[in-house]
């Protein structure tokens, strides 16, 4: 007879492995961002205090960084749905071997660092690049785009457009094409067919989705660090410069765990919204 205690026999060591790798650092973190610093000597172990997440909550500049942060991870997660469910539905309608070549074509970015990607953007984006090259052929003076938010959010959306299309892709293979052509059948409109049959069915892997997109775009570092400039700063670059330039380390921390219980409140509720809405048409 198995005993209560196996499961946790045999969940143990992934129990052991998600608290050593996430849990202790974020404890870590989390008593690292209310120790007193010293600029002469830095962090005082022992010694707490409030002041740093005084700074964050009150501090105009930032919340102009937070503010900048998640109003570009909610375009780039508008973008991505608008974008990457169309396409995961073109996908799912494909046969072989046109369904593996799109499919091949999605997943292709994901197979290179997002470093190079943000070079090879900046170099498209730059004053000398194809970009302005293009322009420069239809009449248009050269554009600023390089270390702009335009800059960001584009290189962002092409990164994080398969976190979109692969979860729409995978709810869209659960639906029954027959279901489709029963609703035509039945004289519905494609467009009828599509809020009220496919819409529905699709809605978890767009939560999902755009759960996963704005949760990497609010954290990221490599685009914005990259594509923005020293001026156009997110969030992760100022954890960043407060790490390694500032060597204000609690502060840093302060700031990378406001982000985090940002990032969680608002997808969150967004979850609690979208899911709501998601049982109200299927019921």
């Amino acid at each position: 007879m198995k005993s209560k205690a196996t499961p946790w026999w045999l969940s143990g060591p992934a129990l052991l492995l998600f608290a050593a790798l996430l849990v202790v650092p974020l404890a870590l973190t989390a008593v690292l961002s209310f120790n007193v610093y010293d600029p002469a000597t830095g962090p005082k172990a022992g010694e707490f205090t409030l002041a740093h997440y005084a700074q964050v909550f009150t501090d105009s500049y930032y919340h102009g960084i937070f503010w900048r942060t998640f109003w570009i991870s909610a375009l780039v997660t508008l973008i991505c749905v608008l974008v990457g469910a169309p396409e995961a539905y073109v996908l799912s309608r494909m046969r072989n071997p046109w369904r593996s070549v799109l499919l091949l074509v999605v997943l292709a970015p994901l197979l290179v660092s997002v470093v190079v990607r943000a070079f090879g953007w900046s170099m498209l984006l730059g004053p000398e690049g194809a970009v302005n090259g293009l322009l420069r052929l239809v009449g248009i003076g050269p554009v600023k785009m390089l270390y702009t938010e335009t800059a960001v959010i584009v290189a962002l959306v092409h990164v994080m457009l398969p976190f979109m299309v692969i979860p729409v892709w995978t709810s869209l293979q659960k639906l029954d094409a027959g279901v489709e052509n029963a609703a035509l059948s039945l004289r519905a409109s494609p467009f009828t067919t599509l809020r009220r049959i496919v819409l529905p069915q699709v809605m978890p892997g767009i939560l999902s989705g755009s759960l996963i997109v704005f949760g990497l775009a609010a954290s990221s570092f490599a685009i914005p660090g990259l594509l923005g400039g020293r001026r156009l700063k997110m969030v992760a670059t100022v954890v960043y410069d407060e790490y390694l330039s500032e060597l204000n380390w609690p502060l840093g921390a302060a700031v990378a765990l406001t982000l985090l219980v940002a990032n969680l409140i608002v997808m969150l509720s967004y979850n609690r919204l979208v899911e709501g809405r998601y049982k109200k048409a299927l019921g």
